[in-house]
């Protein structure tokens, strides 16, 4: 049974295509829930139409987005670690710590935004990824300095 879907949804089809199910599915689960609309003119113009709508979203939230990264570049974190005389941290800085210091600065950040290869376990100045959509990524300067003794 042919489908026009209404919404995007993994292992199916994106908002708009056109995708052959089993009937039980579409009858019993696809339909009801209003993730899908039988292929009809009607519908099809429908739909057409909610995509251009959502593509135009798209584009002006990526330009947000780009703007974000713009600023991102331009900022930098510092976070302080106890460490040994060779430099070497007693733990270790990860992403929830440096989205914690990004959100500190006023960026709205998530812990799974960021991405480090490994954990920062020395005092050093990092490039740390921060994707903040998939053909949005920003990079940002991350200082891991030395705790001031209390």
């Amino acid at each position: 049974m042919e489908v026009l879907l209404k919404r995007s949804l993994d292992h199916l089809g994106r908002l708009g295509d056109v995708v052959t199910v089993k009937a039980g599915f579409a009858r019993n689960y696809l339909l009801p829930c209003g993730h899908a609309v039988p292929v009809t003119k009607a519908n099809i113009a429908q739909i057409d139409k909610e995509r251009a709508l959502a593509l135009a979203e798209e584009k002006a939230r990526l330009g947000d987005l780009r703007q974000l990264a713009e600023q991102m570049e331009q900022a930098s974190v510092t976070i302080e670690g106890r460490a040994n005389e060779d430099g070497h941290l007693f733990g270790s800085v990860g992403a929830t710590h440096i989205a914690k210091a990004l959100r500190e600065k006023g960026y709205h950040i998530d812990d799974k935004q960021v991405r480090v290869e490994a954990p920062l376990k020395e005092i050093g100045v990092f490039e740390v990824a921060v994707h903040l959509h998939a053909d949005v990524l920003a990079t940002v300067k991350v200082w891991v300095v030395q705790a001031k003794p209390s």
